[in-house]
């Protein structure tokens, strides 16, 4: 449903209202805040947007970067969730949305956008890379080697017994107790859901067969916990179990080494950042729709699979230039070296490469 133009005022005050508020500042212009120390920028106002709650603790880290060149420019991110935020954005009561998966090619194709102007495009890109852990709790196992199909059968409630031989066998010299395996899994609908079953699928079709989906399937059984803190205190609370968090959120839990190829490869910012780069842009996207198709089967060295990519999304051009000029400068300094080291720091997430930072700035600088 639309929201008509009080209702759009009524939201994007109550946005406001929210978390993440911040006077923000950022005088260096487009790709060039990172080096700016100044706070006499000539932009002022309101920049409004919402999404992906994956990237709170990063968009708080950006705020306050912001804010520091940028003194009478206010922004307001309220963490709803993937879904709610794209449809914030479609509707016209964002200037910008956040979002664990880019809009598919159908749901740009029927449009409309309401914050952009008439028969123009969106801009959208990577922004945030997290790599999703394993996380595990059984007493006296720091670590295990495991491939697609055995996490795909534990999950499908396949596999049921720690010392199963499927996972014994890859995990040579490990004690393995006689101890039911829980799984644990999200019970809200959540992109970190999506982006591990969208690895299970394409990595073991065989062993997962109900696709890249955000809600989980109730015939598995498990565990549910609501969001990634349930899911993580679920894990940490229980005897045998095993669950898939936020990377950052695994502290001392036991952790899971993937297969990819004929190697086990753990999780890090750095193997999370490589798989995006090794995998290639969704065909059929305009030049400014920087979707990418992840590579979840890559047998490419240092490669992690398991990875939440989350975009940012935005007008090619706005109905309000007010609002153009404001999402230019403020996804300008997300994509920098400096926005993405703070958002490392803050959250854990995976800086972007310079590769992707190369074409990501022609997507933002086409934004008027």
């Amino acid at each position: 449903m639309k929201l008509s133009a009080l209702t759009k005022v009524a939201a994007i005050g109550g946005l406001a209202a929210l978390t993440l508020t911040s006077c923000a500042a950022n005088e260096s212009g487009t790709g060039n805040t990172a080096d700016s120390g100044s706070t006499n920028s000539s932009l002022s106002g309101e920049l409004v947007g919402a999404g992906a709650s994956s990237q709170g603790s990063a968009q708080e880290a950006w705020v306050a970067g912001f804010q520091t060149t940028h003194a009478d420019v206010t922004v307001n991110y309220d963490p709803t969730g993937s879904g709610a935020g794209r449809e914030t954005f479609q509707q016209g009561a964002s200037a910008f949305a956040g979002s664990d998966r880019a809009f598919k090619a159908e749901e740009v194709s029927a449009g409309p956008f309401e914050a952009c102007a008439p028969d123009t495009g969106i801009v959208e890109f990577p922004a945030y890379i997290s790599p999703i852990a394993l996380i595990f709790n059984v007493e006296g196992v720091d670590s295990l080697k495991l491939d697609a199909p055995v996490v795909a059968q534990i999950f499908a409630g396949k596999i049921t017994k720690w010392n199963d031989p499927a996972i014994a066998a890859q995990n040579e010299g490990v004690t393995l107790p006689d101890l039911n395996i829980t799984a644990v899994h999200r019970s809200d609908e959540s992109g970190t859901t999506g982006n591990f079953t969208d690895y299970l699928s394409a990595a073991a079709p065989s062993d997962w067969t109900v696709g890249s989906i955000e809600s989980w399937p109730t015939e598995f059984g498990g565990e549910g916990a609501q969001g990634t803190s349930g899911v993580v205190e679920a894990v940490s609370n229980g005897v045998g179990t095993i669950g898939y968090a936020d990377a950052s959120r695994a502290g001392d839990l036991g952790t899971v080494e993937i297969k990819v190829g004929d190697a086990y490869v753990a999780y890090s910012p750095e193997a999370a950042a490589a798989i995006v780069d090794e995998s290639p842009l969704e065909e059929g996207r305009t030049d400014h729709d920087l979707a990418i198709k992840l590579d979840r089967t890559s047998s490419e060295a240092g490669v992690y699979p398991i990875v939440l990519v989350s975009y940012l999304v935005g007008c090619e051009q706005y109905a309000d230039a007010a609002n153009a000029e404001l999402v230019k400068e403020y996804f300008s300094y997300i994509v920098s070296e400096e926005g993405q080291k703070i958002a490392a720091d803050a959250a854990g997430s995976a800086p972007i490469s310079a590769d992707l930072r190369a074409k990501i700035e022609p997507a933002i600088a086409a934004i008027s």
